[in-house]
């Protein structure tokens, strides 16, 4: 059976703190550790008040620290808000604090607005159109330094962290295929090209000394619950989340409620981006995963689950855990 791994946003929700979030993120990794999920991600985004994992390498130092197997990373760090040193110094600094465990996950969107972009002090239009370059210059770094090598990556050189490109469009596809890197696609909120993305992705593959074949994985939004009634209200804080995202009026992460107030047009706008949903108890969550395994082909599947109650978020990932385990053995 195919690997699962975790991917967390540290989501704040309504009345709690990042501190409250930070807490129960570590939480979460323990507990998918013991559940033998592969990867535990971390995500960057700036200017959220529902999303606390900002400083990503800093939480994935935190969430490192506090296991002792998984595998911890970024899914992503937006390579465009960051001079690619600073990001080989921070990884090399944690590939070395917790070695054979660190991944690094590339986006080439700003994980914000552009006001927040500026802010960042990087320039938005020449750091995007230089991602490819910039994902080269990154590899230098982590690679055994040359004769004459006038800039090295103290941690860094030499440590050969495992990169990975994301990407929801066919842009990433193309270059992880060019690069020979593995790739993730985004389709827990963007599914649209998921499927084009993967056969562009395997089409263009080029072997490298990091990969000899494809590697994919698909992002899934795991709402799995006791009951369908249940997951179902559980959704409906995610569902907020982007109702209220695309209305410009993001914040923290709300509870549950009997009925979303939205329009039919938003509504129908939300469903299509959280398509890629396995939504139900353990029977409906094990079809809808084997569904999109076979759909996809992936070699790995990356669950998300902005739920509101922290029991709950964990009682999801241990259902998502159980159905792995069923997938695997036929039942």
């Amino acid at each position: 059976m195919i690997p699962f791994s975790v991917l967390d946003l540290s989501p704040v929700t309504a009345g709690a703190t990042p501190a409250d979030a930070f807490r129960n993120t570590l939480d979460l990794a323990q507990h998918a550790e013991n559940w033998n999920y592969r990867r535990f991600w971390l995500a960057e985004h700036h200017n959220m008040t529902g999303i606390a994992s900002a400083a990503t390498s800093v939480v994935i130092g935190y969430v490192a620290g506090g296991t002792k197997k998984i595998r911890v990373g970024s899914g992503g760090i937006m390579l465009p808000n960051h001079a690619p040193l600073v990001i080989a110094e921070q990884f090399g600094t944690l590939a070395s604090l917790y070695p054979d465990r660190i991944d690094l996950g590339l986006g080439r969107a700003p994980g914000t607005d552009q006001s927040t972009a500026r802010a960042l002090r990087r320039d938005l239009q020449n750091s995007a159109d230089s991602f490819p370059d910039d994902v080269v210059e990154l590899q230098r770094y982590f690679a055994d330094p040359v004769p004459g090598q006038r800039i090295r990556a103290v941690p860094g050189a030499g440590l050969n962290v495992p990169l990975w490109l994301l990407g929801s469009s066919l842009f990433s596809a193309q270059l992880a295929a060019a690069l020979g890197l593995p790739f993730a696609f985004a389709s827990h909120f963007a599914p649209d090209y998921m499927l084009t993305a993967l056969q562009v992705y395997r089409a263009q593959f080029r072997p490298s000394a990091a990969l000899d074949k494809p590697y994919a994985m698909v992002g899934v939004n795991l709402f799995a619950a006791d009951s369908n009634e249940e997951a179902r209200r559980l959704f409906t804080s995610l569902q907020q989340q982007f109702i209220n995202l695309r209305r410009g009026t993001p914040g923290q992460l709300q509870p549950p409620v009997e009925r979303l107030e939205a329009s039919e047009m938003e509504l129908n706008n939300v469903a299509h981006s959280l398509a890629c949903t396995a939504l139900g108890d353990r029977d409906a969550v094990r079809e809808a995963l084997k569904s999109i395994i076979d759909q996809t082909g992936a070699d790995e599947l990356m669950l998300t689950a902005q739920i509101y109650d922290h029991k709950a978020r964990l009682r999801s990932f241990e259902i998502g855990a159980q159905v792995r385990e069923d997938l695997a053995t036929g039942s």
